[in-house]
């Protein structure tokens, strides 16, 4: 056997897992470098006066187009990519929590109570950001809890039946909520801003509302990311995890709040963008597979991306911009409906 062909050998008789492991680190290279990529490029997409496109040279020469990337195009990229990362990051965690691949952020009502929230401070405190940001995050949090309880209180299946049952009825709550709030609006001032808003879009995110919300989407994705070992084993069965010395109802507790923290902060900023908590975990698994120590990595950068991308179509299709839940949730529903007519890939 010659020695060039020794090390090809060696991998081939390597154990499964750490081929595997070596297939996921490689995949996650790639992703890291897309997203990279495509952030670059949408530096540079979007009108601008009489080209229509930035060039590198025009950002080098003139006032103008430096100050747009820095205070418009910059902090807006960060938004999507943040958003992108914790909706799909959010997503993937309750979705292996509960066993279950059709659970997202507005099944435990999370993102209609934050929605209730940022559209009442609309209603009583005017649009101001930090106040529609706070509206939001307090009642996801409070959404989360009101789940929480009424779960507790229900005397039909299992717990986790139990909360996502309890889940639907609050966000259902919220929802209505939100209709009594549109309908009793101003028509003329308070409404078309509701309305937009609920629509979702990051063309008014600047630094001060991104800066507002980052705290909370970084303590957050930084939870999901040290316990993403811990998912593999708050997927088990509690008897199972408890034998295994998970502390299952704080540990599950805990990535909970975490998600709602994520979910919670995007929507105070982007308002509802849909499809992308549900989406994309199901795309990270069909590459990564289940294992959530590579599954959530993959999530997170798939869901910056995917969120970029559609930022980028809303801004440069026409001359009007397209709401950014319009396109997530026609782009995420015709994906999801190709990957369920799709064989799985063996990764």
């Amino acid at each position: 056997m010659t020695s060039s062909a020794q090390p090809l050998d060696l991998m081939a008789r390597a154990p499964l897992w750490l081929q595997y492991r070596a297939r996921a680190h490689r995949r996650l290279l790639v992703l890291g470098a897309l997203l990279v990529v495509v952030l670059g490029v949408s530096l540079f997409l979007g009108r601008y006066p009489q080209v229509g496109f930035l060039t590198p040279a025009q950002i080098l020469e003139d006032p103008l187009a430096q100050r747009l990337i820095l205070n418009l195009r910059l902090p807006r990229l960060l938004a999507a990519v943040m958003i992108g990362m914790s909706l799909a990051g959010a997503g993937l965690v309750l979705q292996m929590v509960f066993s279950n691949p059709l659970v997202e952020p507005g099944f435990l009502g999370v993102s209609q109570a934050a929605a209730f929230g940022a559209v009442l401070s609309i209603i009583l405190f005017g649009g101001a950001a930090w106040r529609v940001q706070a509206s939001a995050v307090f009642f996801g949090l409070g959404g989360l809890a009101l789940s929480y309880l009424l779960a507790r209180r229900v005397r039909y299946g299992g717990w986790v039946l139990r909360l996502l049952l309890s889940g639907i009825a609050v966000s259902a709550l919220f929802a209505s909520g939100v209709g009594l709030i549109k309908y009793l609006a101003d028509p003329l001032r308070q409404l078309p801003e509701i309305t937009f808003w609920l629509l979702g879009g990051l063309a008014g995110v600047t630094w001060k509302p991104l800066l507002a919300a980052l705290p909370l989407m970084v303590l957050g994705l930084v939870i999901l990311i040290l316990m993403r070992w811990r998912l593999n084993l708050l997927a088990l069965e509690d008897e199972v995890a408890f034998s295994l010395g998970v502390a299952v109802h704080r540990e599950r507790l805990l990535v909970l709040l975490a998600a709602v923290m994520v979910t919670a902060a995007s929507i105070s900023i982007g308002g509802l963008i849909g499809w992308v908590g549900l989406l994309v975990p199901q795309l990270a698994r069909r590459l990564s597979g289940a294992d959530a120590r590579y599954a959530v990595p993959t999530a997170l950068l798939l869901g910056g991306t995917f969120v970029v991308l559609c930022d980028d179509l809303a801004r440069v299709l026409s001359a009007g911009e397209i709401p950014l839940g319009v396109l997530t949730s026609l782009l995420g529903a015709v994906g999801f409906l190709l990957l369920m007519t799709r064989p799985a890939v063996k990764v």
